[in-house]
């Protein structure tokens, strides 16, 4: 009986394999479909995706088309194949744009592309990309079942290119490049009002305008060491018990008592 059932499973398999192999090498169209979509209910979206590949070129505008793309897109994704994955479903939201999947293809558009986001310490572009898609799908679709989770991707992407434009400018502190981190801190907190990073944007440009008023030459330490003052206020004035308040203290002290020198 144990070897009735192994002969029967290695000929189910093997059937399997050949019907397989005979639509890779059919020039049925029909024939590619049948195999391809039976391999997708399957979850064997690896074979099923050589089969799509084959049909593509020549399946656009069949009836079954619209199936066929959603499928195909849907196995790059299914594989993690992101960059694929976001082409295909581009273009199924281009190609039908009344089809019922449509949103669900524009939300996996762009999920797909936020998948490719790296770490913010690399180039942005993957993450720039997949903000666009997903603001465009949540704008489009305001009342989406998707929407949670759009607006969950959205919100880790967009913390993430701020926390790597926060990073740069806060370089030029690091650096001692005092003139230059003012200014990019400045941009900074203006281009992102709402960043979670805007109490460590404060201080450092505090630390910032603190560190080149007592460094300046006289003529110029003056007007200095108030703007650095009024650098501290914004500070408070945002979160009065911030997380920097005892080192920031300390550095008012300093500058309170450098300002002595010119009220005399």
């Amino acid at each position: 009986m144990n070897k009735f059932l192994y002969f029967l499973l290695v000929s189910i398999l093997f059937c399997s394999c050949s019907s397989y192999q005979k639509a890779l090498k059919s020039d049925d169209v029909a024939v590619k479909y049948a195999e391809a979509e039976k391999k997708y209910d399957a979850k064997k979206y690896n074979k099923a995706i050589r089969l799509f590949e084959q049909m593509a070129p020549a399946f656009r505008g069949k009836p079954q088309s619209e199936k066929m793309f959603y499928m195909y897109a849907q196995s790059y994704y299914k594989t993690e194949q992101y960059y694929l994955a976001g082409y295909q479903f581009e273009s199924f939201v281009s190609s039908y744009p009344k089809s019922e999947k449509v949103e669900e293809a524009g939300y996996l558009e762009g999920k797909s592309y936020s998948m490719l986001s790296p770490s913010y310490s690399l180039d942005q572009v993957d993450t720039v990309k997949a903000i666009d898609k997903l603001q465009t799908f949540i704008d489009t679709y305001p009342n989406s079942t998707y929407l949670p989770e759009a607006n969950a991707a959205l919100k880790k992407l967009t913390d993430k290119l701020e926390k790597k434009y926060f990073e740069i400018a806060k370089q030029y502190n690091t650096i001692s490049d005092h003139k230059a981190a003012l200014v990019a801190l400045d941009n900074f907190i203006s281009d992102y009002p709402g960043t979670p990073f805007k109490e460590s944007a404060l201080f450092y440009r505090f630390d910032s305008a603190y560190k080149l008023a007592i460094n300046s030459i006289p003529s110029k330490m003056e007007d200095r060491l108030k703007n650095a003052k009024v650098a501290y206020n914004n500070l408070i004035k945002f979160k009065e018990n911030t997380t920097y308040k005892e080192k920031a203290d300390d550095m008012l002290a300093r500058i309170e008592k450098d300002l002595k020198q010119f009220s005399k």
